[in-house]
């Protein structure tokens, strides 16, 4: 895994070295690869001549004086990456598409089933040139019964069951406020990567992964489906509340809303004692986790009385202090805020002249930090240079 094809100094990070073909768009495929980009391997993004459709989804945008208005959508998702605009239907680029997946360590798409073997470009046609590349296809719904459906995280949300859990008991299913299965997708395509590039190093071997938002769905809604293939319990909307575990959800104060949580026993005893009604935790029927559960009702009325006598701000320090999580339900502002506050540093930048802000990788590494090269490539910025590598 030896790659600079572009006479890049080396990358830190461990996937230094790893040449990765991004053939995806929009969100799940981008995020994944922007994982990895993190980690040093060098990601070429191919984009057609329309580019990637999350350049045009604003606002919110960024003014550029050189490109205009960037969308902050694509910002999101392509740091540390070079752009290349290769029409797959023109003979010439697709024949450079193709050299550049016969050189790539990594490829990662996310075509409708069957849309990258139109253009040779599939896991067998790849891979007989290049048998130990890394192949991860994304789709909405995997490659048998579902190869013809569109995949959008909304639409997966709807089917999936999650926004039959989201929501007031008595209103409308809403979908979350981000794309999470197509997020969670691109971690788990990510991590798959990693995966299989370590049985490569091993074996010599390259293999094709496949992962799909329907089926990510499936895992990380965990106790939810759980529930019911195990014991057969069709979850429903709460509100806030939460199926098994009481308190655990917003609670009103004298001037708002807090967010209080009791998920052992004993943080519902140290809740009970700084809210100034100890008995509460004495009382048997609010023993166990299943007995609080069990008359939820008596509890928050209780719960309800106490905390309105103070304001949110007065009660947040005292709970906090008592070592019972509990916090205010902020606006995204003040969630980077608190971010900084706490010292993650959220918010940092490449050290080109072009920079933008992005959000930090949410991970820490003793010996093998991410690294935050370039800004998110304007559309084909690196086309010559990339060009010129490949036809060689």
């Amino acid at each position: 895994m030896d790659h600079s094809p572009l006479g890049d100094e080396p990358a830190p990070g461990p996937l230094d070295g790893v040449l990765v073909a991004d053939f995806s768009r929009v969100l799940a495929g981008p995020y994944a690869t922007m994982m990895l980009a993190d980690l040093g391997a060098t990601v070429i993004k191919v984009e057609g001549p329309g580019g990637d459709d999350t350049r045009t989804w604003k606002p919110p945008a960024v003014h550029d004086p050189d490109h205009g208005d960037i969308a902050t959508y694509y910002l999101s998702i392509n740091r540390n990456k070079r752009s290349v605009v290769l029409d797959l239907t023109d003979a010439e680029d697709l024949e450079l598409a193709r050299r550049l997946a016969h050189r790539a360590d990594v490829l990662v798409e996310n075509m409708k089933p069957g849309g990258m073997a139109r253009f040779g470009l599939d896991h067998a046609a790849v891979a007989r040139d290049n048998p130990s590349v890394v192949y991860c296809s994304i789709s909405g719904f995997g490659s048998r019964g579902g190869a013809h459906l569109p995949g959008y995280d909304l639409l997966v949300q709807a089917v999936s069951g999650l926004m039959s859990l989201t929501g007031e008991a008595d209103g409308p299913p809403y979908r979350a406020g981000v794309a999470v299965f197509d997020v969670l997708t691109g971690l788990h395509a990510a991590l798959a990567v990693c995966a299989a590039l370590r049985h490569r190093e091993r074996t010599g071997e390259g293999q094709l992964l496949e992962t799909n938002l329907l089926s990510v769905a499936m895992s990380t809604l965990v106790n939810q489906t759980e529930a019911y293939v195990a014991a057969g319990a069709v979850p429903h909307r709460m509100g806030n509340e939460h199926p098994s575990v009481f308190p655990y959800q917003p609670m009103p104060t004298a001037d708002g809303d807090l967010i209080v949580i009791a998920a052992n026993d004993g943080q519902f005893r140290r809740l009970a004692t700084v809210l100034g009604d100890p008995a509460m935790a004495e009382d048997p029927r609010f023993a166990t986790m299943s007995d609080r559960i069990a008359h939820r009702t008596e509890i928050e009325e209780r719960l309800r009385a106490r905390l309105a006598t103070r304001t949110a701000q007065e009660w947040y320090t005292a709970i906090t202090e008592a070592g019972v999580p509990c916090g205010p339900i902020n606006t995204v502002d003040r969630g980077v805020a608190l971010a900084e506050e706490l010292g993650l540093e959220p918010v940092v930048r490449a050290p080109d002249a072009a920079a933008v802000p992005t959000v930090r990788n949410p991970v820490t590494y003793s010996a093998t930090p991410p690294s935050y090269r370039r800004s998110p490539p304007a559309m084909g910025a690196d086309s010559g240079e990339i060009r010129a590598w490949l036809e060689k």
